[in-house]
């Protein structure tokens, strides 16, 4: 986003959340305000009849009608605060799934390692929960605070209008109460930070706590595990209460004085009226009119915590929203070629530390390739930008002869399916989640790709087979089971190029070998790319690329690599080893 765009209030950011439903956030102002002037009317003609009784009105029927006035204007109160409600709590739920569907489409187009470097449940934190805070908050401030802080003053007219001395003099306990009103919010900024910091800790540990608890359990960190969630519980709630504690007696003090406006206007209005200088029907008018100012001054002092929280909570969000985004254009402008990958001395690092240092690869069209070398040589990495997951920092990966930077995101998704050893089911049946590697697949479609991936038969041993819920992340299937499941879902999208990540990590060695004869016919015509540690399940590829310190080592044919890279022959050696002590 641009800079000016930086500069934008929390107003101005909401209005532009609101879109379409700005109209109906000024329709919500404009009944809110007819909503208060009709809840001040009455005290005008109550000031009628006190004035009609202190003079000795008897007609029965001018106290009648000013009481029917007063019920029409209590009736007009109800009706349109209620149409001012709807229709900003209308218009609040459209900012809400704006701010919502901007975020998310947020994320998918920042590049993953910035995602990565938050906590993982900060941004579902933001998305979820914090967004969800502001409802209540934005339904009510525009239209309320608005029209609160309007009606007021044409009160403060007509009293100025009766009396401007004695308007001014009820006017003192407003200054002293917003003295105490600043005390209260003296530190404020810093104390609502510490709140946001200290309770997305507490999502974070939470979060970890659970996604853990088995390893916790299986190595005994029972104990150690929920101290550290039991402390960021308690310093979760200690910061609410100390922040509340600090604030009570200037709350209290300035809630005390804001509408205190009858402290000073009685007694002065009394000394007016024994001197002469005021009559009594002009002293009773503004006493009336004062107690018109109580209602709107408590509403907006009431909501001033609220405003500031809800800028704190838009300045999160936007703060994610302008946040860099991975460098693609919004239309095709050249057409990839065919699907051959080719790396052009490409760099690139996480944060300040560099993991690949000038890569140069060409990986053909409808070939099986392997990435292969030590842990942490950056093997996934060079998978994840095929993927297109970050960009390079320097060189260029091109597709079809195409700089994928050139190629948007939308269509460049199309050309990739990826299977990570870190498989996402989403909490829908079996048949959708693998349905949405190709959204229009018909059930047909799915099941014969499920045959093909070799995880049909276990799928119909299910509770309910096809319609049976994977359960949130897929948490009701075990890991090879939402493994096999992926790579259906992979097979189905039908893509050119097809990238496993290790993706048959937890499959036992006869799943794992089903998996590999259903790959090499599923990929029959196009560009497999595998990364994997079982050597033997890849000694027939096309092309072995073996990685090793963030630089392609060597590349070739399983027999060239065994001949001529050192590194490979003794990896295969240890392999091959491995494997005779398992049989042993």
């Amino acid at each position: 986003m641009d800079k000016g765009e930086k500069k934008k209030g929390t107003l101005a950011w909401v209005l532009e959340f609101a879109g379409i439903n700005k109209s109906a956030y000024i329709i919500s102002v404009f009944m809110a305000i007819i909503s208060v002037i009709a809840g001040f009317v009455p005290y005008w003609y109550v000031a009628k009849i006190v004035r009609a009784l202190i003079e000795g009105n008897k007609d029965l029927s001018f106290y009648l009608t000013q009481c029917g006035y007063i019920t029409i204007c209590w009736l007009i109160n109800k009706i349109f605060h209620t149409i001012s409600t709807t229709m900003s709590h209308k218009a609040t739920f459209g900012v809400l799934a704006e701010i919502r569907r901007r975020l998310t489409k947020k994320l998918s187009v920042m590049p993953l390692g910035d995602v990565l470097d938050d906590a993982s449940g900060s941004y579902k934190n933001t998305i979820v929960e914090r967004v969800d805070s502001v409802e209540t908050t934005l339904a009510h401030i525009i239209p309320e605070v608005i029209s609160n802080a309007i009606v007021p003053v044409g009160i403060l007219v007509l009293m100025f209008n009766v009396n401007w001395r004695l308007a001014l003099l009820s006017l003192i306990s407003v200054p002293v109460g917003m003295v105490f009103y600043s005390l209260m919010m003296v530190g404020a900024d810093e104390s609502f930070k510490n709140t946001i910091v200290k309770t997305k800790a507490l999502n974070d540990t939470a979060v970890e706590y659970i996604n853990g608890i088995e390893v916790i359990k299986a190595f005994g960190k029972t104990k150690s595990s929920y101290e550290k969630f039991k402390t960021a519980a308690k310093e979760g709630a200690d910061c609410f209460i100390e922040w509340m504690r600090r604030c009570n007696l200037w709350q209290n003090l300035a809630m005390t004085f804001l509408p205190a406006q009858l402290l000073t206007l009685l007694p002065f209005t009394g000394w007016y009226y024994l001197t002469g200088r005021v009559d009594g029907t002009d002293a009773l008018m503004l006493i009336i009119l004062t107690l018109g100012l109580v209602s709107p001054f408590m509403v907006v002092a009431g909501h001033m915590d609220n405003m500031s929280k809800m800028g704190s909570i838009i300045g999160d969000v936007t703060t994610i929203l302008q946040k860099r985004e991975m460098e693609r254009p919004e239309t095709m402008t050249k057409k990839p070629v065919g699907s051959d990958i080719v790396f052009k001395d490409v760099h690139f690092g996480y944060k300040e530390q560099e993991v690949l240092h000038g890569i140069d690869l060409t990986i053909k069209e409808g070939t099986v390739n392997a990435l292969v070398g030590p842990s942490g040589s950056g093997k996934s990495t060079i998978a994840k930008l095929i993927a297109s997951f970050w960009d390079v920092d320097g060189g260029e990966v091109t597709y079809g002869g195409v700089n994928i930077k050139d190629i948007p995101l939308v269509e460049y998704n199309k050309y990739i399916a990826y299977v990570s050893q870190d498989n996402y089911l989403f909490d829908e049946t079996v048949m959708e989640n693998i349905r949405m590697g190709r959204p229009g697949a018909t059930d047909k479609e799915v099941i014969e790709a499920a045959i093909a991936s070799g995880c049909h038969e276990f799928i119909l041993n299910l509770e309910k087979g096809y319609d049976t819920i994977a359960g949130g992340a897929g948490g009701h299937l075990s890991g090879g089971e939402r493994q096999r499941i992926s790579i259906a879902r992979a097979m189905l999208k039908n893509a050119p190029v097809v990238i496993l990540d290790e993706a048959t990590a937890y499959t036992d060695p006869e799943n794992e070998a089903l998996v590999q004869r259903s790959v090499a016919k599923l990929v029959q015509g196009k560009t497999l790319i595998v990364i994997a540690h079982r050597l033997s399940t890849i000694a027939s590829s096309d092309q072995i690329i073996v990685i090793n310190d963030g630089k392609v080592e060597a590349t070739g044919t399983q027999e060239e690599l065994l001949n001529k890279c050192a590194l490979y022959r003794d990896m295969w050696d240890a392999h091959i080893s491995y494997k005779d002590s398992e049989v042993a």
